[in-house]
Protein backbone atom coordinates (compact mmCIF):
# COMPACT_ATOMS: atom_id res chain seq x y z
CA UNK A 1 0.00 0.00 0.00
CA UNK A 2 1.19 3.48 -0.72
CA UNK A 3 2.79 5.16 2.23
CA UNK A 4 0.43 8.15 2.38
CA UNK A 5 -0.31 9.61 5.81
CA UNK A 6 -3.53 11.56 6.16
CA UNK A 7 -3.54 12.71 9.77
CA UNK A 8 -2.37 16.25 9.04
CA UNK A 9 -5.52 16.99 7.02
CA UNK A 10 -8.21 15.36 9.10
CA UNK A 11 -8.62 17.89 11.83
CA UNK A 12 -9.92 20.41 9.23
CA UNK A 13 -12.96 18.87 8.47
CA UNK A 14 0.81 -12.91 -22.19
CA UNK A 15 1.46 -10.37 -24.85
CA UNK A 16 0.86 -6.74 -24.57
CA UNK A 17 -2.46 -5.78 -26.04
CA UNK A 18 -3.83 -2.31 -25.56
CA UNK A 19 -6.50 -0.26 -27.25
CA UNK A 20 -5.46 2.10 -29.97
CA UNK A 21 -5.68 5.72 -28.93
CA UNK A 22 -9.09 7.05 -29.95
CA UNK A 23 -9.28 10.09 -32.14
CA UNK A 24 -10.23 13.33 -30.41
CA UNK A 25 -14.01 13.50 -30.05
CA UNK A 26 -14.05 17.27 -30.39
CA UNK A 27 -11.50 19.95 -31.30
CA UNK A 28 -11.40 20.97 -27.63
CA UNK A 29 -10.55 17.48 -26.27
CA UNK A 30 -7.40 17.47 -24.17
CA UNK A 31 -6.35 13.96 -25.24
CA UNK A 32 -4.55 12.60 -27.16
CA UNK A 33 -3.19 15.86 -28.59
CA UNK A 34 -1.87 17.00 -25.17
CA UNK A 35 0.13 15.43 -22.37
CA UNK A 36 -0.99 16.52 -18.90
CA UNK A 37 1.68 16.92 -16.19
CA UNK A 38 0.27 17.45 -12.70
CA UNK A 39 1.25 17.85 -9.07
CA UNK A 40 -0.83 15.81 -6.58
CA UNK A 41 -1.67 16.44 -2.95
CA UNK A 42 -3.40 18.80 -0.56
CA UNK A 43 -2.15 22.21 0.70
CA UNK A 44 -3.14 21.24 4.26
CA UNK A 45 -0.68 18.36 4.42
CA UNK A 46 3.04 18.06 3.74
CA UNK A 47 2.72 14.25 3.63
CA UNK A 48 0.17 13.70 0.86
CA UNK A 49 2.21 14.98 -2.04
CA UNK A 50 4.23 17.77 -3.60
CA UNK A 51 1.14 19.99 -3.95
CA UNK A 52 1.26 20.69 -0.21
CA UNK A 53 4.84 19.82 0.66
CA UNK A 54 6.63 23.06 -0.28
CA UNK A 55 5.62 26.76 -0.38
CA UNK A 56 3.07 27.52 -3.07
CA UNK A 57 5.24 29.80 -5.21
CA UNK A 58 8.04 27.23 -5.23
CA UNK A 59 5.60 24.43 -6.02
CA UNK A 60 4.07 26.28 -8.97
CA UNK A 61 7.48 27.24 -10.37
CA UNK A 62 8.72 23.68 -9.99
CA UNK A 63 5.71 22.28 -11.82
CA UNK A 64 6.22 24.71 -14.68
CA UNK A 65 9.87 23.65 -14.92
CA UNK A 66 8.81 19.99 -14.90
CA UNK A 67 6.29 20.62 -17.66
CA UNK A 68 8.94 22.45 -19.72
CA UNK A 69 11.27 19.46 -19.32
CA UNK A 70 8.54 17.12 -20.55
CA UNK A 71 8.00 19.37 -23.54
CA UNK A 72 11.69 19.07 -24.40
CA UNK A 73 11.55 15.29 -23.89
CA UNK A 74 8.71 14.97 -26.42
CA UNK A 75 8.37 18.06 -28.61
CA UNK A 76 5.65 16.37 -30.70
CA UNK A 77 3.03 16.54 -27.91
CA UNK A 78 1.83 19.75 -26.28
CA UNK A 79 2.33 19.65 -22.51
CA UNK A 80 -0.29 21.19 -20.22
CA UNK A 81 0.35 21.53 -16.47
CA UNK A 82 -2.29 20.87 -13.86
CA UNK A 83 -2.95 20.51 -10.13
CA UNK A 84 -4.60 17.40 -8.71
CA UNK A 85 -6.19 18.31 -5.39
CA UNK A 86 -7.41 15.60 -3.03
CA UNK A 87 -10.76 17.26 -2.36
CA UNK A 88 -12.25 14.41 -0.29
CA UNK A 89 -9.72 12.81 2.07
CA UNK A 90 -10.25 9.34 3.51
CA UNK A 91 -9.76 9.00 7.27
CA UNK A 92 -9.55 6.17 9.79
CA UNK A 93 -12.37 7.56 11.94
CA UNK A 94 -16.00 8.19 10.90
CA UNK A 95 -16.16 11.93 11.51
CA UNK A 96 -19.41 13.89 11.54
CA UNK A 97 -20.65 12.28 8.34
CA UNK A 98 -19.92 8.74 9.48
CA UNK A 99 -18.38 8.08 6.06
CA UNK A 100 -14.70 8.03 7.04
CA UNK A 101 -14.20 10.85 4.54
CA UNK A 102 -13.33 14.51 5.16
CA UNK A 103 -14.54 16.97 2.55
CA UNK A 104 -12.24 19.89 1.96
CA UNK A 105 -13.70 23.37 2.50
CA UNK A 106 -14.92 25.33 -0.50
CA UNK A 107 -12.42 28.09 0.17
CA UNK A 108 -9.53 25.66 -0.24
CA UNK A 109 -10.94 24.17 -3.45
CA UNK A 110 -11.49 27.63 -4.95
CA UNK A 111 -7.98 28.68 -3.96
CA UNK A 112 -6.31 25.75 -5.72
CA UNK A 113 -8.47 26.17 -8.82
CA UNK A 114 -7.43 29.83 -8.83
CA UNK A 115 -3.72 28.95 -8.73
CA UNK A 116 -4.17 26.81 -11.82
CA UNK A 117 -6.63 29.04 -13.67
CA UNK A 118 -4.45 32.14 -13.47
CA UNK A 119 -1.70 30.22 -15.29
CA UNK A 120 -3.95 28.63 -17.88
CA UNK A 121 -3.57 25.20 -16.24
CA UNK A 122 -6.21 22.62 -15.41
CA UNK A 123 -7.37 21.36 -12.01
CA UNK A 124 -8.31 17.76 -11.21
CA UNK A 125 -10.46 17.16 -8.13
CA UNK A 126 -9.58 13.77 -6.62
CA UNK A 127 -11.82 11.85 -4.22
CA UNK A 128 -10.95 9.23 -1.59
CA UNK A 129 -14.50 8.22 -0.72
CA UNK A 130 -13.98 6.10 2.41
CA UNK A 131 -17.45 4.67 3.07
CA UNK A 132 -19.20 7.40 1.12
CA UNK A 133 -19.96 6.88 -2.59
CA UNK A 134 -18.55 8.15 -5.86
CA UNK A 135 -21.97 9.59 -6.65
CA UNK A 136 -22.24 11.55 -3.40
CA UNK A 137 -18.73 13.00 -3.58
CA UNK A 138 -19.06 13.90 -7.27
CA UNK A 139 -22.41 15.62 -6.66
CA UNK A 140 -20.80 17.72 -3.96
CA UNK A 141 -18.07 18.83 -6.40
CA UNK A 142 -20.42 19.31 -9.37
CA UNK A 143 -20.49 23.14 -9.12
CA UNK A 144 -16.72 23.20 -9.72
CA UNK A 145 -16.95 20.65 -12.54
CA UNK A 146 -19.11 23.09 -14.48
CA UNK A 147 -15.89 24.94 -15.24
CA UNK A 148 -14.16 23.90 -18.49
CA UNK A 149 -10.76 23.70 -16.76
CA UNK A 150 -11.79 21.43 -13.84
CA UNK A 151 -11.76 17.62 -14.12
CA UNK A 152 -12.30 14.60 -11.84
CA UNK A 153 -10.38 11.64 -10.37
CA UNK A 154 -11.25 8.56 -8.30
CA UNK A 155 -8.75 6.97 -5.88
CA UNK A 156 -10.11 3.41 -5.33
CA UNK A 157 -7.46 2.55 -2.73
CA UNK A 158 -9.56 4.36 -0.13
CA UNK A 159 -13.06 3.19 -1.12
CA UNK A 160 -14.10 0.75 1.58
CA UNK A 161 -17.05 -1.59 2.19
CA UNK A 162 -19.08 -1.43 5.38
CA UNK A 163 -17.12 -2.67 8.39
CA UNK A 164 -13.68 -1.63 7.10
CA UNK A 165 -11.77 1.58 7.65
CA UNK A 166 -9.54 3.30 5.07
CA UNK A 167 -5.84 2.69 5.58
CA UNK A 168 -6.28 -0.77 7.11
CA UNK A 169 -6.31 -2.51 3.75
CA UNK A 170 -6.40 -1.61 0.06
CA UNK A 171 -9.90 -0.65 -1.06
CA UNK A 172 -11.50 -0.93 -4.46
CA UNK A 173 -13.93 0.61 -6.91
CA UNK A 174 -16.13 -1.18 -9.40
CA UNK A 175 -16.64 -0.59 -13.10
CA UNK A 176 -20.13 0.63 -12.23
CA UNK A 177 -18.64 3.31 -9.94
CA UNK A 178 -16.70 4.55 -12.96
CA UNK A 179 -19.90 4.49 -15.02
CA UNK A 180 -21.66 6.62 -12.40
CA UNK A 181 -18.93 9.23 -12.81
CA UNK A 182 -19.00 9.01 -16.60
CA UNK A 183 -22.77 9.53 -16.73
CA UNK A 184 -22.68 12.52 -14.37
CA UNK A 185 -19.70 14.15 -16.08
CA UNK A 186 -21.27 13.65 -19.51
CA UNK A 187 -24.44 15.31 -18.24
CA UNK A 188 -22.42 18.30 -16.98
CA UNK A 189 -20.65 18.55 -20.35
CA UNK A 190 -23.97 18.64 -22.20
CA UNK A 191 -25.77 20.97 -19.81
CA UNK A 192 -23.01 23.58 -19.70
CA UNK A 193 -21.70 23.13 -23.27
CA UNK A 194 -18.22 22.12 -22.14
CA UNK A 195 -15.34 20.30 -23.83
CA UNK A 196 -14.93 16.63 -22.84
CA UNK A 197 -14.02 15.99 -19.21
CA UNK A 198 -11.06 13.97 -17.98
CA UNK A 199 -11.86 11.13 -15.56
CA UNK A 200 -8.81 9.62 -13.86
CA UNK A 201 -8.95 6.27 -12.05
CA UNK A 202 -5.90 5.38 -9.92
CA UNK A 203 -4.87 1.75 -9.48
CA UNK A 204 -1.85 -0.39 -8.63
CA UNK A 205 -3.39 -3.83 -7.97
CA UNK A 206 -5.80 -5.98 -9.95
CA UNK A 207 -8.51 -5.80 -7.30
CA UNK A 208 -8.50 -2.01 -6.99
CA UNK A 209 -10.76 -1.81 -10.04
CA UNK A 210 -13.24 -4.65 -10.22
CA UNK A 211 -15.18 -5.48 -13.38
CA UNK A 212 -13.37 -2.96 -15.56
CA UNK A 213 -15.02 -4.63 -18.57
CA UNK A 214 -18.32 -3.09 -17.40
CA UNK A 215 -17.07 0.43 -18.07
CA UNK A 216 -19.12 2.08 -20.82
CA UNK A 217 -17.10 4.73 -22.60
CA UNK A 218 -18.68 8.02 -23.67
CA UNK A 219 -17.23 10.57 -26.12
CA UNK A 220 -17.94 13.36 -23.62
CA UNK A 221 -15.61 11.85 -20.99
CA UNK A 222 -11.99 10.78 -21.52
CA UNK A 223 -11.17 7.94 -19.12
CA UNK A 224 -7.55 7.65 -17.98
CA UNK A 225 -6.30 4.63 -16.02
CA UNK A 226 -3.40 5.85 -13.88
CA UNK A 227 -0.78 3.40 -12.61
CA UNK A 228 -0.28 4.46 -9.01
CA UNK A 229 2.13 3.16 -6.37
CA UNK A 230 5.85 3.62 -5.81
CA UNK A 231 8.77 1.25 -6.27
CA UNK A 232 11.83 0.40 -8.32
CA UNK A 233 11.91 1.08 -12.07
CA UNK A 234 11.58 -2.64 -12.75
CA UNK A 235 8.66 -2.98 -10.37
CA UNK A 236 6.89 0.01 -11.83
CA UNK A 237 7.30 -1.27 -15.38
CA UNK A 238 5.83 -4.61 -14.34
CA UNK A 239 2.89 -2.94 -12.60
CA UNK A 240 2.27 -0.69 -15.59
CA UNK A 241 2.26 -3.69 -17.92
CA UNK A 242 -0.10 -5.63 -15.66
CA UNK A 243 -2.57 -2.87 -14.76
CA UNK A 244 -2.44 -0.61 -17.82
CA UNK A 245 -0.99 -2.30 -20.91
CA UNK A 246 -2.71 -5.65 -20.35
CA UNK A 247 -6.02 -4.13 -19.19
CA UNK A 248 -6.73 -1.19 -21.49
CA UNK A 249 -9.72 1.05 -21.05
CA UNK A 250 -9.09 4.27 -22.99
CA UNK A 251 -6.08 6.41 -22.06
CA UNK A 252 -3.09 5.70 -19.81
CA UNK A 253 -1.36 7.61 -17.02
CA UNK A 254 1.37 7.04 -14.43
CA UNK A 255 2.22 8.52 -11.04
CA UNK A 256 5.85 9.26 -10.12
CA UNK A 257 6.99 9.72 -6.53
CA UNK A 258 9.77 12.21 -5.78
CA UNK A 259 10.63 10.57 -2.45
CA UNK A 260 9.51 6.96 -2.69
CA UNK A 261 10.45 5.75 -6.16
CA UNK A 262 13.81 3.96 -6.03
CA UNK A 263 14.90 5.74 -8.24
CA UNK A 264 12.24 7.59 -10.21
CA UNK A 265 11.81 6.59 -13.84
CA UNK A 266 13.39 9.08 -16.24
CA UNK A 267 11.26 10.90 -18.78
CA UNK A 268 12.79 8.82 -21.57
CA UNK A 269 11.91 5.63 -19.68
CA UNK A 270 8.33 6.78 -19.13
CA UNK A 271 7.93 7.59 -22.82
CA UNK A 272 9.04 4.06 -23.69
CA UNK A 273 6.08 2.55 -21.82
CA UNK A 274 3.35 1.07 -24.01
CA UNK A 275 1.05 2.85 -24.40
CA UNK A 276 2.91 6.08 -23.66
CA UNK A 277 1.14 7.83 -20.73
CA UNK A 278 -1.06 10.79 -21.60
CA UNK A 279 -1.02 11.95 -17.96
CA UNK A 280 2.01 12.19 -15.67
CA UNK A 281 1.26 12.79 -11.98
CA UNK A 282 3.95 13.71 -9.47
CA UNK A 283 3.44 13.05 -5.76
Amino acid sequence: MKNILLAAVLPLCAQLSFAAEPEPRSPSSLLPASRIVTYYGNPLSKRMGILGEIPVDQMLARLQAEADAWQRADPTTTVRPGLELVAAVASDYPGESGHYCTRMPDELIRRVIGWAHRRGWITILDIQVGRSTVRAELERLAPYLRRPDVHFAIDPEFQMPRGLRPGKRIGSSDGEDVNVAIIKLADIVDKYHLPPKLLLVHRFTDDMLKRRQKIRLDPRVQVVMVMDGFGTPLGKRRTYRREISNEPVEYAGIKLFYKNDQPMLSKAEVLQLKPAPSIIIYQ
